[in-house]
């Protein structure tokens, strides 16, 4: 069964545990309206196990998150003058990779051309295991092949719309072949494909397949996508391998859901109470 594969994933901590143990994780995310994919993600990396978070927020917008988040550091970035991450974070975001162990890379941050133009270019230099969610694929639309020359593990997260304007296709397209295109597309470029949405699938350029069975319709809402980017980087970060991560990541998001949906019914589901069920899924993978 899926779940004893993942909770060996998942062992005990040792006794002499150090934060800098369970992984460093960098989320850059956020922007004007968008505050709170920055704080989901942040919020369920350290929530799955991460032994640091550090957000990477425009600079105006760091007082906000601030007071927003409690455990996770942020790190205020050049900005532009619409408030999303600057081409001039380059450099600064590059500084910071030396102390990092993974890095989410996208929720929140816009569609801007010069923020856009600061993940075409961050992308070739990170040698960090990524995560590259929302805005973040849609930087590399028309670009895909950014993506090949990535120098270490690299999962993208797209739904289907996202997944479409990368393929250069409709979504009707994409929805009767979920499983064969995310594997074409993994094989191709050489990363894991999360390709969201009902029995969200997890691709691997090396042909491994999973077809998640957790989640429920409650939870295609504003947010919840965040929740998943923030805990694959955090798998991530503790040095689980890519695809594993993945799996892992996707079958407790589903199962957090299942379980918010209950208290919450699926109209109600918000992307928190998903936050709020994770220690109840992960108590249920350790038993």
């Amino acid at each position: 069964m899926i779940e004893n594969k993942l909770k060996k994933i998942l062992g005990p901590r040792k006794l002499n545990s150090d934060k800098r143990d369970y992984g460093h994780v960098l989320v850059l995310a956020g922007s004007v309206g968008l505050t709170g994919a920055a704080y989901l993600a942040s919020t369920a990396s350290c929530l799955s196990g991460s032994g640091l978070v550090t957000l990477g927020i425009p600079s105006s917008l760091n007082p906000i998150m601030e007071v927003k988040l409690t455990e996770a550091m942020t790190l205020p970035l050049p900005q532009t003058k619409e408030a999303s991450l600057s081409e001039q974070a380059l450099g600064k975001i590059k500084l910071f990779l030396k102390n990092i162990s993974a890095v989410a890379l996208g929720p929140g941050i816009s569609r801007n051309q010069q923020t856009q133009k600061l993940v075409q270019k961050l992308l070739p230099v990170l040698d960090k295991p990524t995560v590259l969610d929302a805005d973040g694929i849609n930087a590399v639309v028309g670009k895909v092949k950014i993506l090949d020359k990535f120098k270490n593990q690299l999962i993208i997260t797209p739904h289907a719309g996202e997944f479409a304007r990368l393929l250069n296709i409709n979504i009707k397209q994409v929805q009767k072949n979920r499983a064969m295109l995310a594997s074409d597309f993994a094989r191709k470029h050489g990363v894991i494909v999360v390709l969201k949405g009902q029995r969200t699938i997890v691709a691997s350029p090396d042909k491994r397949l999973y077809i998640n069975q957790t989640g429920n319709p409650g939870m295609a809402s504003g947010g919840c996508g965040d929740v998943l980017c923030g805990m694959i980087a955090s798998f991530l970060g503790q040095g689980i391998e890519a695809f594993r991560a993945a799996e892992l990541a996707v079958y407790l998001h589903g199962l957090a859901g299942d379980y918010a949906a209950k208290e919450k019914t699926q109209s109600c589901l918000l992307a928190t109470d998903i936050l709020n069920s994770l220690p109840q899924a992960f108590k249920k993978l350790a038993k």
